[in-house]
């Protein structure tokens, strides 16, 4: 059945316009516990990352909840990874996390995880929609829900992110730049790697409600690049603004992306006879990833674009180790979910088991020139019919005979932004910029048509 409010990644939307709106969120907060309590299970965790929307939000929840007869426990600012890690240590029903991710502050939204840690399945979401379309009752006054708000949430994940690596690694030695992005990870991520014996310099650590993702964090490394290269660091580490991304900078200041962080924990685990089965990437993975893997006997596989995607490719093939480019990367051996924090402690890992830098572990993958074009649409446009438009299907085609068997070509309408996203991938830099701009023109073209 086709959802009207879930998308890929939860819900997702400018503020103050419909979904994102206190009223949906009372009703949303009110539908999910229904659904549970119609399960027989009653204690939901929230979270949420450092938008100033998200204590409107937050409260709205609580009450929906509430009027529902489903008990609260408050975690705060905290990452979308750490809320399905103590979703599953508190054993609760569910996990939501209020964040937009890497979108700016105007932007909020409301990620769901079952009790496991992992994304709701399709059936309970479809059931919260239902729930959604009825008039809303009311509990009795003695069965309304409580609400606690845990005071020891950073604490624990912080222990957890630790124990992700072998109890001997030290990072003693070691000097790390943290790009928190103002976001969910700002009081946990520098405490995780100085606890573990780095010396660490924080960026983006000041959040105000409104500089979310803003010129920091994972969607903006130059600031991190300078400073890596200021403070003359072993490395650096940016995070967005819900946590469940990393972007990391190696010590000449080169940007290391999950392309190739994700290479480098296969390689790893494949030598130290951890690695099983393969690797899953997406559509978006670069070409360089799929080679270097197969050179050395480990299978990929690319899922649709989203980490529910590659999170679903993983538990079809029984494999435990996926990502995508953008640093969404699943490590199935140490945790549910996508984590950056944790996917950087596995990075540290192998520099400290292998001696070499980031630098040199990034030279096992030679990625391949890769433009990509976001192409903004008018929202109320389809974004799929837009794509099957004869127009845009005759200049894909023209791109993909000029590439020929030399790169790849990949049109795809955003799940979380009202975008078109043109990727080119090939041999020569000059060409697949041209051919990435040429198609980028036929969408916008044809889209001012409809």
């Amino acid at each position: 059945m086709e959802r009207k409010y879930f998308g890929t990644d939860g819900i997702r939307g400018r503020v103050g316009r419909h979904p994102m709106t206190p009223d949906f969120a009372l009703r949303l907060g009110w539908a999910t516990g229904r659904v549970l309590a119609a399960e027989g299970k009653g204690l939901v965790l929230i979270g949420k990352d450092t938008r100033v929307s998200g204590y409107m939000f937050e409260s709205a929840l609580e009450a929906g909840l509430s009027a529902a007869g489903v008990d609260i426990r408050l975690l705060g600012p905290m990452p979308t990874p750490a809320v399905a890690y103590l979703t599953r240590t508190f054993r609760a029903a569910a996990g939501i996390v209020i964040s937009a991710s890497h979108n700016p502050y105007y932007d909020n939204g409301f990620k769901f995880f079952s009790s496991g840690g992992n994304k709701l399945p399709d059936g309970v979401e479809q059931a919260i929609e239902a729930e959604l379309e009825k008039p809303m009752e009311t509990v009795d006054s003695a069965d309304l829900g409580k609400v606690e708000r845990v005071v020891d949430a950073a604490g624990r994940y912080i222990e957890f992110c630790k124990g992700t690596i072998p109890t001997g690694t030290t990072l003693r030695g070691l000097k790390i730049v943290v790009d928190c992005g103002h976001g969910a990870t700002y009081a946990v991520a520098p405490h995780v790697f100085e606890e573990l014996g780095a010396e660490v310099v924080a960026l983006g650590v000041e959040p105000d409600g409104f500089n979310i993702n803003e010129g920091c964090g994972s969607l903006h490394p130059r600031a991190l690049q300078a400073a890596v290269l200021s403070q003359q660091a072993d490395l650096g580490i940016a995070l967005d603004g819900d946590g469940d991304r990393l972007i990391l900078v190696d010590e000449r200041g080169e940007v290391v992306d999950g392309d190739q962080a994700l290479c480098i924990i296969a390689l790893a685990r494949q030598a130290d006879g951890t690695l099983r089965g393969g690797v899953v990437g997406t559509l978006m993975s670069n070409l360089g990833l799929e080679q270097a893997l197969l050179s050395k006997g480990i299978p990929f596989r690319r899922a649709a674009v989203g980490d529910r995607y590659v999170m679903e490719a993983l538990q079809t093939e029984g494999w435990l180790l996926g990502g995508e480019s953008s640093g969404h990367l699943i490590c199935l051996d140490r945790t549910s979910t996508g984590d950056g924090i944790v996917a950087a402690l596995q990075i540290l890992e192998v520099m400290r088991t292998t001696g070499q830098s980031l630098s040199q572990l990034r030279a096992v993958m030679e990625k391949y020139p890769q433009t990509l074009v976001n192409v903004p649409i008018n929202a109320a446009l389809s974004r799929q019919n837009l794509l099957e438009h004869q127009g845009i299907i005759t200049a894909l085609k023209a791109a993909e005979a000029a590439l020929a068997d030399r790169g790849r070509v990949l049109l795809r309408p955003s799940g979380t932004e009202p975008l078109v996203r043109v990727m080119v991938e090939g041999t020569d830099l000059r060409q697949v910029a041209r051919i990435a701009q040429e198609l980028a023109e036929a969408v916008r073209r044809v889209a001012g048509t409809c």
